[in-house]
């Protein structure tokens, strides 16, 4: 295939595991910051009781019955989990035996493996809320030119979110911030006749760049908070857990999604005027309320979509794939999808992507048809 046809791939479909265990607010009881639900908009988050792998098999079960993929047409598996702790820190707090549980692209084979794809490549990578914008980038930049797609085959982008187990629920800032979910996106040729591609890529790419401080970074604690079923409370005798600096992440997160967008309409050639929809990383209410206003600033003014946090949370790089199924029918024209996530724990650093789309004929004509 030549490479001309890395430019002319898209999303042909999406589909999402959400787990049923739902956990409310009520359940932090005065924990919860008084402003939280202003704030963040999250009302109940989901927690997962299946690890990575389990719900990640789960989102492509579901992609398999919604969009009729057949696996034997998968030339690549892309596989983005923000909740595997960095080897670096594994190596730091754990024994061996856990240390290698924490290796992501072991779990990227298992997955693999789960599916029983043949012969099939895996990629996995670990961008914390900015997997999403950094998969879609490998699709496009590497993945597609380095093997090339028959007109019948597609690549998989699945992300698993279960940042429950790294947790500490006990924590006012960080405990009820995220929620658990999957997803799987199929990614097709846009001469796909088995696949039709409802939004053609125009441009992913995610970089790191350097930060005021620190706002990222792991603790071994004791005695940790933790729901179990039922909606009850155990403690956890140890457990390695994530520590944010949530204030500097809300400060710097607004302008690094308007940045990121910027950039992208700037590589392209597209003019701000172009842009019918955002739909940003839903880190939270206000965080993308602030993102829309520096959106504002630079002459962007499509409509942007928030709110989406309400019954699942944060969930990480699961959440653009998500707000796109959610909004799927109604998105229309050029769509851009900004993130902005963590650096390496412990390093002065944030990430920044985005993902620009545009909605095909074949997207028009199914939304008509709905």
């Amino acid at each position: 295939m030549s490479n001309a046809f890395s430019k002319n791939i898209g999303i042909s479909a999406i589909a999402t595991y959400e787990p049923s265990w739902l956990l409310g607010n009520d359940w932090f009881a005065e924990t919860l910051p008084r402003k939280f639900v202003h704030h963040t908009g999250i009302q109940a988050r989901l927690v997962s009781s299946h690890d990575e792998v389990a719900m990640a098999t789960k989102a492509v079960r579901n992609l398999q019955r919604e969009a009729g993929c057949d696996l034997r047409e998968c030339a690549a598996i892309v596989f983005a989990s923000p909740s595997f702790v960095p080897l670096p820190v594994a190596r730091k707090f754990l024994d061996p035996s856990r240390v290698r549980q924490e290796r992501l692209m072991r779990a990227a084979h298992r997955l693999g493996a789960q599916l029983a794809i043949p012969r099939c490549p895996v990629y996995a990578l670990n961008w914390f809320c900015s997997g999403y914008s950094k998969s879609l980038a490998v699709v496009r930049r590497q993945i597609v030119p380095m093997l090339g797609l028959e007109k019948n085959q597609f690549v998989l982008v699945v992300t698993a979110t279960r940042i429950s187990r790294i947790t500490d629920y006990g924590c006012a800032q960080t405990g009820p911030l995220f929620g658990d979910m999957a997803t799987a996106t199929l990614i097709a040729r846009t001469d796909s006749p088995k696949y039709p591609v409802h939004f053609r890529l125009l441009h992913a790419h995610a970089k790191k760049q350097a930060a005021p401080g620190v706002y990222f970074d792991f603790d071994l604690r004791e005695n940790v908070l933790s729901p179990s079923l039922y909606a009850g409370k155990t403690h956890i005798s140890q457990r390695l857990v994530f520590r944010l600096d949530g204030m500097g992440i809300a400060d710097i997160a607004p302008r690094a999604m308007s940045s990121a967008v910027a950039k992208a309409l700037d590589a392209r050639g597209l003019r701000s005027e172009d842009v019918r929809f955002v739909v940003p990383h839903q880190a939270g209410a206000a965080i993308v309320r602030l993102t829309s206003m520096k959106l504002e600033q630079i002459g962007i003014r499509g409509e942007v979509v928030n709110g989406l946090t309400r019954q699942v949370g944060n969930v990480s790089s699961s959440s653009v794939p998500y707000a796109l199924k959610q909004t799927w029918d109604r998105l229309e024209g050029i769509i851009a999808c900004p993130t902005a996530a963590v650096g390496n724990p412990g390093k002065a650093e944030v990430s920044q992507g985005c993902i620009l789309l545009e909605s095909t004929l074949a997207h028009r004509r199914a939304a008509i048809a709905s």
